[in-house]
């Protein structure tokens, strides 16, 4: 495989979970599956690596969309649903309502089976529930989520790389034609 399909295929997960045995789980699945893996330990620790909050402050009021100091580039966050805090609910919520991050795939972790915290969290966002412990084959279901943004991605780069200079497109040859058709009517 070349280095540059190499590098195109290559995804970043940030894996959220509060508990270390669950958090070493998933890094072990998501490495196995040939993965970049981040692993924090709390939603808030999540939202201050996307960039969604200052440092110093936690709270609702401090979301920003400002990721110009700290941008990592983030394919799939998995998240446990019950942590401290900012819960995996929270952080999808956040994460949805950012202009920069709403496409990135959000999967819930939870080792509660409540339909109804399920159906929320599919309804507002999330990609898949899956209950823990989570396996491979759960893992193995991420890859469609992580293919659909990484071509959603490289097609918007694709787009802004077409556009032409506002120079090209006014070269004195089209600028004198638009100026001739504007006189002939």
């Amino acid at each position: 495989m070349s280095s540059g399909l190499a590098t195109e295929m290559e995804f970043h997960v940030l894996a959220v979970d509060d508990s270390i045995i669950d958090r070493k789980l998933i890094e072990r699945l998501l490495k196995t599956s040939s993965y970049q893996v981040t692993v924090v330990e709390s939603g808030v620790k999540a939202l201050e690596f996307l960039g969604l909050v200052d440092d110093e402050n936690t709270n609702s009021n401090c979301i920003s969309n400002n990721r110009s100091t700290h941008h990592v580039e983030v394919n799939l966050i998995i998240t446990d649903y019950s942590m401290p805090s900012v819960t995996g609910y929270d952080l999808l919520r956040k994460i949805k309502e950012s202009a920069m991050l709403k496409d990135i795939p959000v999967v819930i972790m939870s080792s509660e089976n409540i339909p109804s915290r399920i159906n929320n969290c599919l309804e507002h966002g999330a990609k898949e529930f899956f209950l823990k412990p989570v396996q491979q084959s759960d893992v193995n279901k991420l890859r469609p989520h992580l293919m659909r943004g990484k071509c959603r991605t490289q097609n918007q780069q694709n787009i802004i790389n077409k556009r032409k200079p506002l120079e090209e497109c006014l070269s004195p040859d089209r600028t004198t034609r638009f100026n001739d058709l504007a006189l002939v009517q």
